[in-house]
Protein backbone atom coordinates (compact mmCIF):
# COMPACT_ATOMS: atom_id res chain seq x y z
CA UNK A 1 0.00 0.00 0.00
CA UNK A 2 1.60 3.31 -1.07
CA UNK A 3 1.49 6.58 0.81
CA UNK A 4 -1.16 8.12 -1.43
CA UNK A 5 -3.47 5.19 -0.73
CA UNK A 6 -2.83 5.54 3.01
CA UNK A 7 -3.62 9.24 2.79
CA UNK A 8 -6.93 8.65 0.98
CA UNK A 9 -7.92 6.04 3.56
CA UNK A 10 -7.01 8.48 6.32
CA UNK A 11 -9.25 11.14 4.77
CA UNK A 12 -12.14 8.69 4.51
CA UNK A 13 -11.72 7.48 8.10
CA UNK A 14 -11.47 11.02 9.40
CA UNK A 15 -14.65 12.00 7.55
CA UNK A 16 -16.48 9.10 9.22
CA UNK A 17 -15.02 9.98 12.60
CA UNK A 18 -16.07 13.63 12.42
CA UNK A 19 -19.51 12.66 11.21
CA UNK A 20 -20.13 10.06 13.90
CA UNK A 21 -18.55 12.05 16.75
CA UNK A 22 -19.65 15.59 15.95
CA UNK A 23 -19.96 17.29 19.33
CA UNK A 24 -19.77 15.34 22.59
CA UNK A 25 -20.07 11.56 22.14
CA UNK A 26 -22.99 10.05 24.06
CA UNK A 27 -21.74 7.28 26.32
CA UNK A 28 -23.15 6.31 29.74
CA UNK A 29 -22.24 9.55 31.55
CA UNK A 30 -25.89 10.35 32.19
CA UNK A 31 -26.21 7.40 34.59
CA UNK A 32 -23.79 9.12 37.03
CA UNK A 33 -26.18 12.00 37.80
CA UNK A 34 -24.93 13.85 34.73
CA UNK A 35 -28.09 14.30 32.66
CA UNK A 36 -27.25 17.86 31.63
CA UNK A 37 -24.33 16.55 29.56
CA UNK A 38 -26.89 14.90 27.25
CA UNK A 39 -30.09 16.92 27.74
CA UNK A 40 -29.78 20.76 27.78
CA UNK A 41 -33.25 21.18 29.34
CA UNK A 42 -31.85 19.77 32.61
CA UNK A 43 -29.68 22.86 33.17
CA UNK A 44 -30.77 24.27 36.53
CA UNK A 45 -33.53 21.68 36.98
CA UNK A 46 -32.22 20.42 40.35
CA UNK A 47 -32.59 22.07 43.73
CA UNK A 48 -28.82 22.65 43.81
CA UNK A 49 -26.14 23.89 41.43
CA UNK A 50 -24.00 21.07 39.98
CA UNK A 51 -20.44 20.65 38.76
CA UNK A 52 -19.47 17.42 37.00
CA UNK A 53 -16.02 16.34 35.75
CA UNK A 54 -15.57 13.15 33.69
CA UNK A 55 -12.54 11.36 32.29
CA UNK A 56 -12.95 8.42 29.91
CA UNK A 57 -10.24 6.17 28.48
CA UNK A 58 -10.69 3.27 26.07
CA UNK A 59 -8.40 0.29 25.53
CA UNK A 60 -5.43 0.81 27.85
CA UNK A 61 -3.51 -1.80 25.83
CA UNK A 62 -3.64 0.29 22.61
CA UNK A 63 -1.59 3.43 21.95
CA UNK A 64 -3.50 6.63 21.15
CA UNK A 65 -6.82 5.00 21.99
CA UNK A 66 -9.95 7.18 22.22
CA UNK A 67 -10.30 9.32 25.33
CA UNK A 68 -12.72 12.03 26.42
CA UNK A 69 -12.73 14.66 29.15
CA UNK A 70 -15.69 16.89 30.03
CA UNK A 71 -16.36 19.59 32.61
CA UNK A 72 -19.81 21.07 33.07
CA UNK A 73 -21.65 23.40 35.39
CA UNK A 74 -25.37 24.08 35.58
CA UNK A 75 -27.38 26.24 37.97
CA UNK A 76 -30.69 28.04 38.53
CA UNK A 77 -31.22 31.81 38.63
CA UNK A 78 -34.57 33.03 39.89
CA UNK A 79 -37.65 30.84 39.80
CA UNK A 80 -37.63 29.69 36.19
CA UNK A 81 -34.27 30.24 34.48
CA UNK A 82 -31.45 27.71 34.32
CA UNK A 83 -27.96 28.17 32.89
CA UNK A 84 -25.14 25.84 32.03
CA UNK A 85 -21.78 25.46 30.35
CA UNK A 86 -19.72 22.54 29.05
CA UNK A 87 -16.11 22.28 27.89
CA UNK A 88 -14.76 19.05 26.43
CA UNK A 89 -11.79 17.42 24.73
CA UNK A 90 -12.27 14.30 22.59
CA UNK A 91 -9.27 12.46 21.08
CA UNK A 92 -9.00 9.43 18.82
CA UNK A 93 -5.48 8.79 17.60
CA UNK A 94 -4.53 11.61 15.23
CA UNK A 95 -8.04 13.07 15.36
CA UNK A 96 -9.34 15.37 18.06
CA UNK A 97 -12.04 17.91 18.78
CA UNK A 98 -12.29 20.56 21.47
CA UNK A 99 -15.42 22.52 22.20
CA UNK A 100 -17.55 24.62 24.49
CA UNK A 101 -21.34 24.79 24.93
CA UNK A 102 -23.44 27.46 26.65
CA UNK A 103 -27.02 26.66 27.67
CA UNK A 104 -30.19 28.45 28.69
CA UNK A 105 -33.15 26.50 30.09
CA UNK A 106 -36.64 27.63 31.08
CA UNK A 107 -38.58 25.70 33.73
CA UNK A 108 -42.38 25.78 33.99
CA UNK A 109 -43.80 24.61 37.32
CA UNK A 110 -47.31 23.17 37.38
CA UNK A 111 -47.03 22.15 41.03
CA UNK A 112 -49.47 22.98 43.79
CA UNK A 113 -46.50 24.15 45.85
CA UNK A 114 -42.70 24.23 45.73
CA UNK A 115 -42.33 20.63 46.98
CA UNK A 116 -44.78 18.94 44.60
CA UNK A 117 -42.73 18.11 41.49
CA UNK A 118 -44.49 18.73 38.18
CA UNK A 119 -42.06 20.56 35.89
CA UNK A 120 -41.74 21.00 32.15
CA UNK A 121 -38.36 22.34 30.98
CA UNK A 122 -37.04 23.69 27.70
CA UNK A 123 -33.31 23.98 26.90
CA UNK A 124 -31.18 25.46 24.13
CA UNK A 125 -27.39 25.06 23.83
CA UNK A 126 -25.02 26.79 21.45
CA UNK A 127 -21.73 25.02 20.78
CA UNK A 128 -18.43 26.06 19.22
CA UNK A 129 -16.13 23.18 18.22
CA UNK A 130 -12.69 22.90 16.63
CA UNK A 131 -11.70 19.67 14.86
CA UNK A 132 -8.05 18.77 14.30
CA UNK A 133 -6.21 16.03 12.41
CA UNK A 134 -2.45 15.65 12.83
CA UNK A 135 -0.90 14.63 9.50
CA UNK A 136 2.68 15.20 10.62
CA UNK A 137 5.06 12.28 10.23
CA UNK A 138 2.94 10.38 7.69
CA UNK A 139 5.09 11.26 4.71
CA UNK A 140 8.43 9.76 3.68
CA UNK A 141 11.12 12.29 4.72
CA UNK A 142 13.50 11.06 1.98
CA UNK A 143 11.01 11.13 -0.89
CA UNK A 144 8.17 13.43 0.24
CA UNK A 145 4.83 13.24 -1.54
CA UNK A 146 3.29 16.69 -2.22
CA UNK A 147 -0.20 15.20 -1.86
CA UNK A 148 0.40 14.51 1.84
CA UNK A 149 0.24 17.63 4.00
CA UNK A 150 2.81 17.66 6.80
CA UNK A 151 0.83 19.76 9.25
CA UNK A 152 -2.11 19.84 11.67
CA UNK A 153 -5.32 20.56 9.77
CA UNK A 154 -7.93 22.54 11.72
CA UNK A 155 -11.54 23.47 11.16
CA UNK A 156 -13.90 25.32 13.49
CA UNK A 157 -17.69 25.39 13.39
CA UNK A 158 -20.74 25.96 15.58
CA UNK A 159 -24.07 24.23 16.11
CA UNK A 160 -27.16 24.14 18.33
CA UNK A 161 -28.75 21.50 20.57
CA UNK A 162 -32.37 21.85 21.72
CA UNK A 163 -34.54 19.75 23.99
CA UNK A 164 -37.29 19.43 26.55
CA UNK A 165 -37.62 17.51 29.80
CA UNK A 166 -40.62 16.59 31.91
CA UNK A 167 -40.28 15.61 35.56
CA UNK A 168 -43.42 14.46 37.37
CA UNK A 169 -42.84 13.00 40.83
CA UNK A 170 -40.83 9.79 40.21
CA UNK A 171 -41.39 9.85 36.44
CA UNK A 172 -39.16 11.61 33.93
CA UNK A 173 -38.84 11.93 30.16
CA UNK A 174 -36.31 13.81 28.02
CA UNK A 175 -36.13 14.55 24.30
CA UNK A 176 -33.14 16.28 22.70
CA UNK A 177 -32.09 17.09 19.15
CA UNK A 178 -28.33 17.50 18.79
CA UNK A 179 -26.60 19.31 15.91
CA UNK A 180 -29.81 20.98 14.85
CA UNK A 181 -28.22 23.17 12.17
CA UNK A 182 -26.94 21.75 8.88
CA UNK A 183 -23.23 22.47 8.42
CA UNK A 184 -21.14 21.71 5.35
CA UNK A 185 -17.38 22.00 5.82
CA UNK A 186 -14.26 20.98 3.94
CA UNK A 187 -12.43 18.41 6.04
CA UNK A 188 -8.91 19.33 4.95
CA UNK A 189 -8.56 21.88 2.15
CA UNK A 190 -10.38 22.92 -0.99
CA UNK A 191 -8.36 20.50 -3.13
CA UNK A 192 -9.65 17.50 -1.21
CA UNK A 193 -12.64 15.95 -2.99
CA UNK A 194 -14.12 14.50 0.19
CA UNK A 195 -16.56 16.77 1.99
CA UNK A 196 -18.47 15.88 5.14
CA UNK A 197 -22.23 15.58 5.16
CA UNK A 198 -24.27 18.65 5.99
CA UNK A 199 -26.49 16.67 8.35
CA UNK A 200 -25.16 15.34 11.67
CA UNK A 201 -28.51 15.64 13.41
CA UNK A 202 -29.12 13.17 16.24
CA UNK A 203 -32.30 12.48 18.20
CA UNK A 204 -32.19 11.26 21.81
CA UNK A 205 -35.17 10.15 23.90
CA UNK A 206 -35.01 9.01 27.54
CA UNK A 207 -37.72 7.63 29.81
CA UNK A 208 -37.54 6.32 33.37
CA UNK A 209 -39.23 5.78 36.71
CA UNK A 210 -37.92 5.35 40.25
CA UNK A 211 -39.75 3.41 42.94
CA UNK A 212 -39.00 2.24 46.46
CA UNK A 213 -38.70 -1.39 47.57
CA UNK A 214 -38.26 -3.14 50.94
CA UNK A 215 -40.13 -0.42 52.85
CA UNK A 216 -38.23 2.24 50.89
CA UNK A 217 -34.87 1.04 52.24
CA UNK A 218 -33.85 0.62 48.63
CA UNK A 219 -34.84 2.39 45.42
CA UNK A 220 -34.70 0.99 41.91
CA UNK A 221 -34.75 3.01 38.70
CA UNK A 222 -35.33 1.28 35.34
CA UNK A 223 -34.85 3.51 32.28
CA UNK A 224 -34.29 3.43 28.54
CA UNK A 225 -32.55 5.75 26.12
CA UNK A 226 -32.98 5.71 22.34
CA UNK A 227 -30.60 7.43 19.88
CA UNK A 228 -31.04 7.88 16.14
CA UNK A 229 -28.70 9.59 13.66
CA UNK A 230 -30.62 11.05 10.76
CA UNK A 231 -28.11 10.92 7.92
CA UNK A 232 -26.79 7.37 8.43
CA UNK A 233 -30.06 5.91 9.74
CA UNK A 234 -28.12 4.41 12.67
CA UNK A 235 -29.91 3.85 15.97
CA UNK A 236 -29.18 2.35 19.39
CA UNK A 237 -31.14 1.55 22.54
CA UNK A 238 -29.87 1.59 26.13
CA UNK A 239 -31.71 -0.52 28.70
CA UNK A 240 -30.67 0.48 32.24
CA UNK A 241 -31.29 -0.52 35.83
CA UNK A 242 -29.95 1.67 38.65
CA UNK A 243 -30.26 0.85 42.36
CA UNK A 244 -29.93 3.28 45.30
CA UNK A 245 -29.29 2.55 48.97
CA UNK A 246 -29.42 5.35 51.57
CA UNK A 247 -26.80 4.47 54.18
CA UNK A 248 -27.60 7.53 56.29
CA UNK A 249 -28.82 11.10 55.79
CA UNK A 250 -25.52 12.16 54.22
CA UNK A 251 -24.57 9.08 52.17
CA UNK A 252 -26.22 7.26 49.28
CA UNK A 253 -24.63 4.30 47.53
CA UNK A 254 -25.77 3.57 43.97
CA UNK A 255 -24.91 1.26 41.10
CA UNK A 256 -26.39 -0.69 38.27
CA UNK A 257 -26.07 -2.11 34.78
CA UNK A 258 -26.61 -0.67 31.30
CA UNK A 259 -26.95 -2.62 28.06
CA UNK A 260 -26.55 -0.81 24.73
CA UNK A 261 -27.45 -2.46 21.43
CA UNK A 262 -27.38 -1.16 17.90
CA UNK A 263 -30.58 -1.70 15.94
CA UNK A 264 -28.65 -2.01 12.69
CA UNK A 265 -25.61 -4.13 11.94
CA UNK A 266 -22.29 -3.77 10.14
CA UNK A 267 -21.21 -6.33 7.55
CA UNK A 268 -17.72 -7.86 7.69
CA UNK A 269 -15.76 -10.88 6.53
CA UNK A 270 -13.16 -12.84 8.50
CA UNK A 271 -12.11 -15.21 5.71
CA UNK A 272 -12.60 -12.95 2.68
CA UNK A 273 -15.44 -15.10 1.40
CA UNK A 274 -18.39 -15.30 3.76
CA UNK A 275 -20.18 -12.13 4.84
CA UNK A 276 -21.29 -11.76 8.45
CA UNK A 277 -23.37 -9.13 10.22
CA UNK A 278 -22.53 -7.74 13.65
CA UNK A 279 -24.62 -5.45 15.86
CA UNK A 280 -22.81 -3.28 18.38
CA UNK A 281 -23.32 -4.43 21.98
CA UNK A 282 -22.04 -2.89 25.22
CA UNK A 283 -22.47 -4.05 28.81
CA UNK A 284 -21.77 -1.25 31.29
CA UNK A 285 -21.75 -1.87 35.04
CA UNK A 286 -21.40 1.28 37.14
CA UNK A 287 -20.98 2.18 40.80
CA UNK A 288 -20.88 5.41 42.80
CA UNK A 289 -21.56 7.22 46.02
CA UNK A 290 -23.03 10.57 47.03
CA UNK A 291 -21.59 11.90 50.28
CA UNK A 292 -23.03 15.22 51.41
CA UNK A 293 -22.23 17.58 48.52
CA UNK A 294 -19.80 15.24 46.77
CA UNK A 295 -20.23 12.53 44.11
CA UNK A 296 -17.79 9.90 42.89
CA UNK A 297 -18.68 7.37 40.20
CA UNK A 298 -16.93 4.68 38.16
CA UNK A 299 -18.15 3.15 34.89
CA UNK A 300 -16.75 0.21 32.95
CA UNK A 301 -17.99 -0.69 29.46
CA UNK A 302 -17.30 -4.01 27.77
CA UNK A 303 -17.99 -4.62 24.09
CA UNK A 304 -19.44 -8.12 23.65
CA UNK A 305 -18.94 -8.70 19.94
CA UNK A 306 -17.06 -11.40 18.07
CA UNK A 307 -14.89 -8.82 16.26
CA UNK A 308 -13.44 -6.07 18.47
CA UNK A 309 -10.37 -3.84 18.40
CA UNK A 310 -9.43 -4.77 21.96
CA UNK A 311 -10.76 -6.65 24.99
CA UNK A 312 -9.47 -3.89 27.27
CA UNK A 313 -12.82 -2.22 27.86
CA UNK A 314 -13.67 1.43 28.49
CA UNK A 315 -13.09 3.09 31.86
CA UNK A 316 -14.66 6.31 33.09
CA UNK A 317 -14.50 8.27 36.34
CA UNK A 318 -17.00 10.98 37.30
CA UNK A 319 -16.46 13.54 40.06
CA UNK A 320 -19.21 15.89 41.16
CA UNK A 321 -19.96 18.68 43.61
CA UNK A 322 -23.34 20.24 44.47
CA UNK A 323 -23.57 23.72 45.98
CA UNK A 324 -25.96 26.61 46.49
CA UNK A 325 -28.72 24.24 47.56
CA UNK A 326 -32.18 25.76 47.93
CA UNK A 327 -33.98 25.07 51.19
CA UNK A 328 -36.91 23.08 49.84
CA UNK A 329 -36.70 19.52 48.52
CA UNK A 330 -39.15 17.96 46.14
CA UNK A 331 -41.42 15.50 47.91
CA UNK A 332 -40.52 12.52 45.73
CA UNK A 333 -37.85 9.92 45.04
CA UNK A 334 -36.22 11.90 42.23
CA UNK A 335 -32.42 12.07 42.73
CA UNK A 336 -31.83 13.86 39.43
CA UNK A 337 -33.50 16.99 40.85
CA UNK A 338 -33.20 16.33 44.62
CA UNK A 339 -29.70 16.97 45.92
CA UNK A 340 -28.47 15.72 49.30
Amino acid sequence: MNLKTIYVLLVVLYSQFVFSQEGIPVYSDYLSDNLYLVHPAMAGAANANKIRLTARKQWFDIDNAPNLQTLNLNFRTGEKSGWGGIVFRDENGRFSQTGVYLTYAYHLLFSRDRTDLNMLSFGLSGGFIQSNVDLRGLDDPVDPDPVILNRVQKDAFYNIDAGLSYNYLEWYAHFTVKNLLPTTRDIFNNDTPIQESNNQRRYIFSLGYLFGIANDAWSIEPSIMYQATEQTQESTVDANVKVYKDLNEATTLWGGLSYRRSLDGAEFSQDGVSIENQQLQYFTPFLGVNYKKWLVGYTFSYQSNSVVISDGGFHQITLGYDFGKRKERWNCKCPAVNSK
